[in-house]
């Protein structure tokens, strides 16, 4: 599904995450409406034909049941501003808010032509730690990591980064990014951030022994699930990666570059269906 900020249409931004609700799994308007607190089983299916229209107080419900936080919801709330304004100023005003939102929280979509920013953690480490330190050279940001990269790794990096444009170099040594978020796109999913991913649990793992508790916060759980609870869970989780993501944008005086995976994945077979007798 595309980027909130993509929309200017919220009926056809709830239509398409209905869609790619139901494309995951089981869902329903029905579904959708009661997550929402309506007692109408159609009403969200009638808003996204254009038939009704979302209120202050309904659109605040419904950006909760699809886990928008912190600026999505901001934004979300404006597109609807603007898909409901009776005059000219009131759509206008909603719009420059909505703009507005967007430029202060730019996310970059990593396309296919960019795959080698998920080639190493090199990539995206560097993109977080270079903007911290204005005048370093790439020796200084080589010595701040972690894992072992050398000073002419690091110039390479910098090289792609400024050249694919994930960071903006401004004078000798200084860099910053031209946007706060980076994801993949969906048609580097498969192919790029799978490596990417690898190479992050193994980092994880070592740090259970690297890192005392005050440095790393590990937690887990082991639980049983069918496929209606599993699409629920995952919903969650991209809620809460949202939210993390949000936090660590409104801060500022970084110091610190951090990793954090969120991981759900099976450890038995579907035993549903199987006779053991």
């Amino acid at each position: 599904m595309k980027s909130i900020f993509e929309y200017r249409d919220y009926h056809l931004y709830l239509q398409d995450y209905y869609d790619e609700r139901k494309r995951l799994g089981a869902f329903s308007w029905r579904e959708f409406c009661r997550k929402a607190g309506f007692s109408s089983p159609n009403f969200l299916k009638l808003v996204s034909m254009g038939q009704s229209k979302l209120s202050k107080i309904k659109a605040s419900q419904v950006a909760k049941s699809m886990g928008l936080v912190d600026y999505e919801e901001e934004y979300f709330y404006q597109l609807v501003a603007f898909g409901n304004a009776e005059n000219n100023e009131s759509q206008r005003t909603a719009f420059l808010e909505m703009q507005r939102i967007a430029l202060e929280h730019q996310v970059r979509v990593v396309e296919k032509d960019a795959f080698q920013y998920y080639e190493s953690w090199k990539y995206p480490v560097i993109r977080e730690l270079a903007p911290m330190m204005p005048g370093a050279t790439p020796r200084d940001l080589a010595e701040e990591c972690k894992e072992y990269v050398s000073a002419e790794e690091i110039r390479d990096v910098l090289d792609f980064l400024v050249k694919a444009g994930f960071l903006k170099k401004e004078g000798e040594k200084k860099y910053v990014q031209t946007e706060q978020t980076v994801v993949g796109s969906k048609e580097a999913l498969p192919i790029a951030i799978r490596a990417m991913h690898k190479e992050m649990a193994i980092m994880a793992a070592r740090a259970v022994d690297r890192y005392s508790t005050s440095e790393r916060f590990f937690n887990g759980a082991t639980l049983s699930v069918n496929q209606d609870a599993y699409n629920k869970i995952v919903e969650e989780i991209k809620a809460c990666c949202k939210k993390v993501v949000a936090i660590a944008n409104e801060s500022c005086n970084f110091d610190q570059v951090c990793r954090i995976n969120f991981q759900f994945f099976p450890l038995t077979d579907k035993v549903t269906g199987k006779s053991h007798a």
